[in-house]
């Protein structure tokens, strides 16, 4: 009896050791995911797949060609592919949109432009919250627009041209890449400073603006300068100012819109790299230091000359905080213009 007793109190054993073997097994099993799972959402080993850099207007234009400039460098330094996704649709709201919902994990960005804070205050609903879906990572550039006139215009500054608006009220008209764009809101802003109505006329983009600007069907516009110079330049218009805080280099003859007497009046087209909000600090970081590392580069530099932008590179609280900014200057322009979607 005693030495079936001990058989048994050895098995008993057996499958205790066995069961503590399994239960062990079963806890490192269930651990290495949750480490793994911690180790990629704090930023460790980030990239190590495709990331989705998301344009929301058709390839061709200022978004587009800086989307592709900053993608390629990310891509040499993540040594990861980075895949423009151009997907364009109710001026960027589409693409916004697409990133709002995306995973939070760094493989879904947008770059855009000032829209992306003019849409909610001028559309009547837009799908995302752009304070709540979406996350800041830096401002990647920045470039001045151009007050422009056909050159019958009987006008050589700001000044000649107030005077003339005021002359002729409502029959001045400008041109526009489109209602909410930022030469549309620059219009708009005008008209508010200077207290007279001009006739706002959008077109589909800024190529038709300009042609019909440079035929004589609208009188002014506020431009990008790369769409205008080569028509300031052989005199079928003329600059009268630009937009910026500063003189333009590629236009210094010209004063700024404050110079000439309108305080605090500025307007840049600028772009930014978005993510969603949910994005882990550690990834937004990393992005944010390649994107200023790769703004300094002299060939980057270059490349963003040939559209007339200038690298800005932000801190992510300060792309922020600009955000913020920039969406509260545009929806008091809106909401005091009575500015609706055409």
């Amino acid at each position: 009896m005693r030495a079936a007793h001990r058989h048994y109190d050895s098995e008993n054993m057996k499958r205790l050791r066995f069961a503590l073997a399994v239960l062990t097994l079963a806890a490192s099993a269930t651990a290495l995911p949750a480490h793994a799972q911690q180790s990629s959402t704090s930023g460790q080993g980030y990239p190590s797949k495709t990331i989705r850099l998301i344009v929301p207007y058709a390839p061709g234009g200022i978004v587009d060609y800086v989307g592709r400039i900053i993608g390629q460098r990310l891509a040499d330094t993540f040594a990861q592919n980075v895949v423009v996704d151009n997907r364009p649709g109710a001026g960027g709201v589409v693409g916004v949109d697409i990133t709002s919902k995306a995973t939070p994990d760094g493989y879904t960005l947008v770059i855009m432009d000032p829209a992306i804070v003019i849409n909610p205050s001028l559309l009547p609903k837009v799908p995302y919250d752009i304070h709540r879906d979406l996350r800041p990572v830096a401002i990647i550039s920045s470039s001045p627009l151009v007050l422009a006139v056909n050159a019958k215009v009987p006008a050589n500054n700001i000044q000649e041209l107030v005077t003339l608006a005021r002359a002729q009220p409502g029959k001045l008209s400008f041109a526009s890449a489109g209602v909410g764009t930022t030469p549309h809101m620059a219009g708009e802003f005008f008209k508010e400073r200077i207290k007279q109505e001009l006739v706002h006329v959008p077109y589909k983009g800024s190529g038709p603006a300009m042609a019909d600007l440079v035929g004589g069907q609208v009188q002014m516009t506020f431009s990008s300068i790369t769409a205008a110079l080569p028509f300031i330049k052989d005199g079928r218009l003329r600059g009268l100012a630009t937009t910026g805080e500063k003189r333009a280099s590629a236009l210094s003859n010209l004063p700024t819109v404050i110079e000439s007497g309108f305080p605090g009046f500025e307007v840049n087209l600028w772009l930014a790299l978005f993510a969603p909000s949910k994005t882990p600090p550690e990834i937004v970081a990393k992005l944010n230091a390649e994107t200023r590392k790769a703004l300094q580069l002299p060939e980057v530099k270059a490349a963003f000359d040939k559209v007339g932008a200038d690298p800005v590179g932000s801190t992510t609280p300060e792309a922020a905080a600009f955000v913020q900014k920039e969406f509260r200057k545009w929806a008091d322009v809106i909401k005091s213009a009575n500015i609706k979607p055409q």
